[in-house]
């Protein structure tokens, strides 16, 4: 199994020059070229790594935000992103229940308060057996039976085996939650209370799930809007012990942010496994039993008193 040890901020260094190189800044000189003489240094210093591999400094004042990129629409999204099949792969002997994931994901997609997308359950598979913590997310399987039943499109699958929702065709009929076996999904009961009236009023979009609306459906999405950019899903990037590992299948690659795996060699050699995989679902979540665990399983509510 092949394995490179890439710290974040090094990941973050190279976005930030491929968004420079991309707005025109030169690789050797990485203050912009038409930036006005009266700028004057900030004195702050901001790190960048240049094409030679070097860490330089430069002056934040002299650096070009980069553009937000265009806005896809819910008929380009329905599409996916060309030439890539994602995938997730979760190392349940790192997990230790701490909900990073699980948090991100609710903050940045304004779930309910009262709701998940990214479910932990503590399991035991035998008396005797020792108990372990298992995130749950939506599976994006290649044979989705959710997509099957849905009798208005609003639930589909794209070319990157990523499945959303389209709250805009959704009627809240539900048949989807009732044909999905890892119960991944969740009914809008009422307005998010998290979504202010600002989002409310955006349009909705199929790569973001935002704004969720009263009277339909949601559940974790892979973030797509942020594969756009080049960056990991939030409930990866949240985790600080690197449970959660996203990648490309075609490209047999998979990272949790700080290190970066063979996606075929690590599900091989680790004994990966997907949940119900009898079902003929075809998940897109791959699992790494929980063997050589990182941490002790400790059972806390959110106060961190142990439950009996």
């Amino acid at each position: 199994m092949e394995q490179t040890n890439t710290s974040r901020r090094d990941f973050l260094l190279t976005g930030l020059l491929t968004g420079m190189t991309a707005i025109g800044c030169s690789p050797k000189d990485p203050f912009t070229a038409d930036a006005p003489a009266e700028i004057k240094p900030s004195g702050e210093k901001v790190k960048l790594l240049s094409v030679d591999g070097e860490i330089i400094e430069v002056d934040k004042a002299f650096l070009k935000p980069v553009p937000q990129l265009p806005t896809i629409t819910n008929a380009e999204a329905r599409v996916g992103i060309p030439g890539k099949k994602f995938v997730m792969v979760i190392d349940l002997s790192r997990c230790k229940s701490l909900k990073k994931c699980q948090s991100a994901c609710n903050h940045m997609h304004h779930v309910h308060s009262g709701q998940n997308w990214v479910k932990v359950y503590p399991m035991q598979d035998a008396d005797h057996t020792a108990p372990y913590w298992q995130p749950t997310i939506c599976m994006h399987c290649d044979e989705p039976p959710c997509v099957k039943v849905c009798p208005v499109d609003a639930t589909f699958k794209r070319e990157d085996g990523i499945v959303l929702i389209d709250s805009d065709r959704c009627i809240g009929c539900r048949f989807c939650m009732a044909a999905c076996p890892y119960s991944t999904r969740v009914f809008n009961w009422e307005k998010p209370d998290t979504v202010s009236d600002e989002l409310a009023a955006q349009p909705y979009s199929c790569e973001s799930s935002l704004p969720q609306k009263k009277g339909t459906v949601g559940k974790c999405d892979f973030c797509p809007d942020m594969s756009r950019k080049g960056e990991l899903p939030h409930c990866v990037a949240a985790c600080p012990n690197g449970v959660f590992a996203f990648g490309d299948m075609n490209e047999d690659t998979v990272t949790n942010g700080s290190e970066t795996f063979r996606f075929s060699d690590l599900v091989k050699d680790k004994a990966g496994y997907r949940l119900m995989d009898d079902l003929g679902t075809k998940p897109s979540v791959y699992y790494l039993p929980p063997v050589n665990r990182n941490f002790p399983f400790e059972n806390k509510d959110p106060q961190g008193t142990k439950k009996s």
